[in-house]
């Protein structure tokens, strides 16, 4: 008894000293709007010489025509290809010859383009985004060169990869009507099919200033930015239609769907998804609180039970998807030689019924707390890092601020919430099981 109120006492301890250094660590930031409705915000940082730029467009594969699927993954290669100023294949050389580094991604929810660049050179990444925004070239040309490396990203990610597909299959089967039912890459099939129309029609609905937030972190003058801002962004029209949302609503699933993928693989893997709130539900931060405690680490349950008391499993993890829409949880193992999947599922399924009956200590929950803020922490040690989390905050949580106040909605997750959040989304009427077992072998 006296150890546990020893324990107590210092987890609370230690969940003031985080309290306080989250609290310490704001990111200032100035934000306004283009009359075209570009967002834009400003973040002054003149620690080293360098700057971010980080644009990021509200379009992600969930805004895709469900017969042309992979286009907003595939814009994501295409609008590298140049615009009407700038010829094919310069645009990363722009960026090199100025001793920067370029990239973009794309989720379900948004793409992002970013580059990092000495500072005195923000002139110059201002200028090539905004021949992005307005110029690209969307033509056949840089189409079929795309699409080859497209291609080839799904062979090396997805075709070629042990256990590779199990995004792709959970997600058809944990949706029935909202758009997360296909990858962020797509169907080739799809793009085969596209035409050179269909690809500027895509370009001129999405990649317009008021679907867009556009970030600048680093060491600049926040009024000579500006002016550069206005300079190449001003004069870019808005889009006068609505930009496509998907309104529909996921039924729940009311049932477990269990099913069997033969893959070429050497050890059975099982893959568990849970239907979860979307990103900023208040329950949404328990769960994922819930997917940190089974997986994050040596220590977490998942890799204790299966991995190293049980010897079930040579591999374990958990994470919970952050997406605008209906999210989701998703548990894996990897058996062990000699194991079933069916053993596995079941001592995966015990370390979650341990959660919903007995909750979690505090010491764990402090271990975790402690965890989340120092990734918070590192999230924004660099130019880029704030840049991000600002444009993410802004386009899909609509708060830009959010960077310096979701802290404190993990903080204030309580060991009930955690156990409540098992209760009602980690159960069985609420998931989908794909066993991975290797192909039979053929004559």
């Amino acid at each position: 008894m006296k150890r546990s109120i020893f324990l107590f006492l210092i987890a609370c301890l230690l969940f003031g000293a985080t309290s306080a250094r989250a609290q310490e660590n704001t990111i200032a930031f100035e934000k306004y709007e283009l009359d075209n409705g570009l967002k834009v915000i400003l973040h002054q940082d003149k620690s080293t010489p360098i700057v971010a730029i980080a644009v990021m467009y509200h379009v992600g594969s969930k805004n895709e025509d469900p017969e042309r699927t992979g286009f907003a993954h595939f814009f994501e290669h295409l609008l590298f290809e140049g615009s009407e100023n700038i010829e094919r294949g310069e645009f990363s050389q722009y960026i090199q010859d100025a001793g920067g580094t370029l990239n973009a991604y794309t989720t379900n929810d948004n793409t992002c383009y970013f580059e990092i660049l000495p500072s005195n050179q923000l002139e110059l990444g201002l200028w090539l985004e905004s021949e992005r925004m307005l110029h690209a070239k969307v033509d056949q040309k840089g189409v079929e060169t795309q699409r080859e490396v497209v291609k080839e990203e799904m062979r090396m990610r997805y075709d070629n990869r042990p256990y590779g597909s199990f995004l792709k299959e959970i997600s058809s089967r944990l949706y029935q009507k909202y758009p997360y039912m296909w990858p962020v890459i797509g169907s080739m099939d799809h793009l085969n099919a596209a035409s050179e129309e269909d690809y500027v029609k895509f370009y001129k609905q999405f990649y317009v200033p008021n679907n867009a937030v556009l970030v600048l972190a680093g060491d600049f003058e926040p009024q000579q930015a500006k002016e550069w801002v206005s300079k190449y962004f001003k004069g870019i029209p808005k889009r006068e239609e609505p930009i496509y949302r998907p309104d529909v609503k996921e039924p729940p699933l009311s049932k477990q769907v269990r099913d069997t993928i033969f893959d070429e693989v050497q050890l059975p893997g099982v893959f568990k998804a849970y239907r979860t709130p979307a990103i900023g539900e208040k329950d949404f931060y328990a769960v994922k609180m819930l997917a940190q405690l089974l997986s994050e680490g040596e220590s977490s349950r998942l890799q204790k039970a299966l991995v190293d008391e049980q010897q079930l499993a040579i591999q374990t993890g958990n994470f919970a998807r952050d997406l605008e829409g209906p999210s989701y949880a998703l548990a894996y193992a990897i058996s062990n030689a000699g194991v079933s999947a069916d053993a596995v599922e079941k001592a995966m399924n015990a370390e979650v019924e341990k959660v919903q009956k007995e909750g979690v200590t505090e010491v764990e929950l402090q271990k975790m707390r402690n965890q989340l803020e120092a990734n918070f922490v590192n999230q924004n040690a660099t130019v880029f890092g704030i840049a991000n989390n600002l444009a993410t905050y802004e386009v899909l949580y609509g708060d830009a601020n959010l960077i310096n106040e979701e802290i404190s909605r993990y903080m204030a997750v309580t060991r009930e919430d955690i156990q409540n959040a098992a209760k009602k989304y980690f159960v069985k009427d609420n998931s989908v099981v794909l066993y991975y077992l290797p192909k039979p072998n053929q004559p």
